[in-house]
């Protein structure tokens, strides 16, 4: 692919009182907490044993709301733990006090918990009480940045990973491969041009799926005071990769796609003829005049992606236009077929809150909401499978 030039765009002036994500669910958490017996209204099934985490930026260092952006904070995990229709505690604990520091997700891999944080340095690990333990480069096998959005295959033990890191990468990505051990087994450099912020990946059984997309690395809005240099590259090329995973570089095939924004698939699969289907949360643009988060521009909607590597074509189709994000599926399915997916509807005008929980009939394009009463939202749901349940 050529390289392309970094275009010149103008970012609006915000009034310091205007950014949103300083406000409501989002203003900063000052203090660490610790509570035991919480109160429970209503039922928490008797199957549901175990931690319910989350991770995200915590803004408590006096954030300048003109040039604030959703993705930048200190990273703050939050969790309950779960136990016999009991709750049996909530803490909330500071990751790294750094601005950079893993605050985008959190997850247990080999036997550890994992704080992460997208384009940045090791995760940090964590104690079973969210206690943090310190940065854990995989047992120092990690040789560059990771992802917040690993993806597991249950059949190998293997966790798969695109990262990115600007400035340290230029004009490269990595492809990470951590076996089940917790160590590194693979890395592969893969050149793109001009920084694409790839916040997530895909994965089925042949492939690993890259999202060259035209969210850029902008010198303006470094100009400009923003700390998050990313910005719409209005021109440039969209492409999908896919890297057979036990090839190089070289042997990813590039497909073209309508110019877009995807921070977050549901799932992938291979088909019988050959072919790749990926369903995603699609934005026709991100960051474009909106530089403080991902929902001023365009919404996202819920598509498939049938992607043919031997024509290097993308058939795109609407399955939901509602504004989907966070998906999430039967992790039973993982790499394969699915039926149904899950994702939080987001309200336009207050992104803050999260709607419904919308459950996606992918085969019938059917959308069962699942409400939580007035003034109450979800969030990105986290699907635990009932016996027996393997959709």
């Amino acid at each position: 692919m050529a390289d392309t030039a970094v275009p010149s765009i103008d970012v609006p002036e915000r009034r310091a009182n205007e950014n949103r994500y300083l406000a409501g669910g989002f203003a900063p958490v000052e203090h660490e907490l610790t509570v035991h017996d919480l109160s429970v209204s209503g039922q928490i099934p008797a199957e549901l044993e175990g931690r319910w985490l989350r991770n995200g930026p915590n803004p408590i260092d006096g954030a300048d709301a003109a040039t604030h952006h959703w993705f930048l904070g200190t990273g703050m995990v939050h969790g309950v733990r779960l136990r016999d229709g009991r709750a049996e505690w909530y803490r909330n604990r500071f990751v790294d006090r750094g601005d950079f520091g893993p605050n985008t997700s959190v997850g247990g891999f080999a036997g550890t918990t994992w704080a992460l944080v997208e384009g940045g340095g090791p995760p940090v690990e964590l104690d079973y009480e969210l206690t943090p333990l310190g940065p854990n480069g995989f047992s120092d096998t990690l040789t560059g940045p990771f992802t917040a959005h690993p993806k597991f295959d249950p059949a190998t033990g293997e966790l798969h990973a695109m990262a990115y890191h600007w400035p340290d990468l230029i004009d490269r990505i990595h492809y990470v491969v951590v076996g089940g051990d917790g160590r590194v087994s693979r890395t592969i450099e893969i050149p793109v041009a001009d920084m694409p912020m790839i916040h997530d990946m895909s994965l089925t059984r042949k492939y690993a799926i890259v999202y060259d997309l035209p969210v850029t690395v902008n010198l303006d809005v470094m100009a400009r005071g923003y700390q998050l240099p990313f910005a719409w590259a209005p021109g440039r090329a969209a492409h999908v990769g896919l890297l057979p995973r036990s090839g190089t570089a070289t042997d990813i095939v590039w497909c073209e796609v309508d110019p877009c924004y995807v921070f977050h698939p549901l799932n992938a699969y291979d088909t019988d003829d050959g072919k790749v289907v990926v369903d995603l949360c699609r934005y026709d643009t991100m960051f474009d005049n909106d530089m403080s988060g991902p929902f001023g521009d365009s919404m996202p909607t819920f598509d498939r992606w049938v992607i043919d590597p031997a024509t290097r074509h993308v058939h795109e189709t609407r399955i939901d236009d509602r504004p989907h994000e966070f998906p999430r599926h039967n992790p039973r399915v993982a790499l394969g077929r699915h039926r149904f997916g899950y994702t939080a509807e987001i309200i336009s005008d207050q992104p803050n809150l999260h709607r419904d929980i919308l459950k996606i009939d992918v085969d019938s394009g059917a959308v069962e909401p699942h409400g939580f009463g007035f003034g109450r939202g979800g969030a990105e749901p986290i699907i635990v499978p009932k016996e027996g349940r393997d959709e």
